[in-house]
């Protein structure tokens, strides 16, 4: 499981992440909502250890993220993160995108990198894309393979920073199917997301952030049908 605890976060003088504490259980799906500033996508990069924390706790597996003695290489491949910008490498055809960290970082062998990278386009859509550039995909598609690559690192937790934001509106439903699709496997997901149908349907429990504090969290049909704080009754009302 994912453990947070009392987390606090600052660039300069402006404190982004004030006090979180929250769990994630092992095959739980977590949205995390809010506006734009509340410290949501910031989260996610302490999780993952690529941004250091100025106090408290951050536990994956009971490993504490940001110890002096923890290897940060071996802890992220535990967990994969996929960013809203796809970051292929573009002289690389899609399957060599997906096999390339398999190999540099895991130290897979080719025959077995191509085979889980050919599963994972295949897991994700994309099995009749191996030989093209990630140029001559669309957007959904480049986000898709950005999944998959991160999939074939075969991690145990995946954090998805509003991987649909960059999108074209009819492009994000089939990164969204990829999403549910992981989530009825039984992957432990923390989703931070804008799209409040995604949330509804998805999650085992929604987040919502507000100017750096965790204003809210509960089941989705108690958090969306019955919310407690004012910010959340105001952020939904802005949303419909």
């Amino acid at each position: 499981m994912i453990e947070i605890e009392n987390v606090r976060k600052s660039f300069g003088a402006l404190e982004v992440l004030k006090g979180i504490d929250l769990t994630v259980a092992k095959g739980e799906v977590l949205t995390v909502i809010g506006g734009s500033g509340s410290g949501k996508s910031t989260l996610l990069t302490c999780i993952n250890g690529l941004e250091p924390i100025d106090s408290g706790r951050i536990l994956v597996d009971g490993i504490e993220v940001h110890a002096r003695s923890t290897n940060l290489n071996q802890l992220r491949r535990k967990i994969g993160i996929v960013f809203q910008q796809y970051n292929a490498f573009p002289h690389l055809t899609v399957l060599e995108n997906v096999m390339l960290a398999q190999r540099k970082v895991l130290g897979r062998p080719k025959a077995e990198a191509e085979a889980e990278a050919v599963r994972q386009l295949n897991h994700v859509g994309l099995g009749d894309k191996l030989t093209v550039y990630p140029s001559r995909l669309s957007g959904g598609q480049q986000q898709r393979m950005a999944i998959a690559r991160a999939l074939a690192m075969s991690p145990d937790y995946m954090l998805f920073d509003e991987v649909t934001s960059a999108l074209d509106p009819q492009l994000v439903g089939e990164v969204l199917d990829t999403l549910r699709l992981l989530a009825s496997e039984g992957m432990t997901m923390i989703c931070v997301t804008h799209e409040m149908k995604f949330a509804r349907e998805v999650s085992d429990r929604v987040a919502f952030f507000h100017q750096g504090v965790m204003a809210e969290i509960a089941p989705p049909a108690q958090l969306f049908e019955a919310p407690e704080s004012p910010d959340l009754r105001k952020f939904l009302a802005a949303t419909h």
